[in-house]
């Protein structure tokens, strides 16, 4: 229904942000809200989905029409809603995901929340050789998963707001206090610290 909504950022939070465009605000969840968080109030075009069942009707948004793709892909596998979609993207890295999937790595996509073995083992019975149309660089070239970007901006808030986002994807308590001495030694932007302990979680 909606391919992308452009308009100007006007909130952010764990959960979703609020586009305005022409007078209407619309909610839309996102995997990681906080990559907006150096946008607000300016022109941004996120690509949406809009999910209807008989009990929600809810966006989701995000940054490329790759992320997009992928999130439609997940959801057509048995046992995956779009909670657990947006929470296997905020790692940001959509070609990790394809490399997993490729490559058959169960014990990789079991550490996403919600992914248990038997949802692991769907996702690449449902979706191996079926994704060229979401990363088609992947296929000549092999993945480097080293090439992670660095940067220390840095907030006071910042370390709090990306723990309420891991909640918000699904990550429990234990798990999130068990990386929290490593995040805290680092002065970083709250986007980063989210990619960061994505990163620590799914090693």
């Amino acid at each position: 229904m909606f391919e992308f909504i452009k308009g100007t950022i006007e909130f952010v939070g764990p959960e979703y942000i609020v586009i305005e465009n022409n007078g209407i605000g619309y909610q839309i969840s996102t995997p990681n809200p906080f990559i907006y968080s150096g946008k607000m109030n300016t022109m941004v075009t996120v690509y949406t989905y809009h999910y209807v069942r008989e009990d929600i009707m809810a966006l989701y948004g995000f940054e490329t029409r790759e992320e997009k793709r992928l999130f439609t892909k997940l959801l057509d596998v048995s046992g995956i809603g779009p909670k657990g979609a947006l929470a296997i993207l905020a790692s940001g890295e959509v070609q990790q995901v394809v490399h997993a999937i490729e490559n058959e790595d169960e014990s990789f996509l079991v550490k996403f929340p919600g992914v248990g073995k038997k949802t692991a083992r769907q996702m690449i019975l449902d979706l191996k050789g079926k994704l060229q149309d979401i990363v088609p660089d992947y296929f000549p070239n092999l993945f480097n998963a080293d090439k992670l970007p660095v940067h220390t901006e840095t907030h006071n808030t910042a370390l709090e707001e990306a723990i309420l986002a891991l909640k918000a994807l699904g990550y429990s308590d234990k798990e999130i206090k068990k990386i929290s001495p490593e995040l805290r030694k680092e002065q970083l932007s709250t986007d980063q610290y989210i990619k960061k302990a994505l990163q620590r979680l799914l090693k």
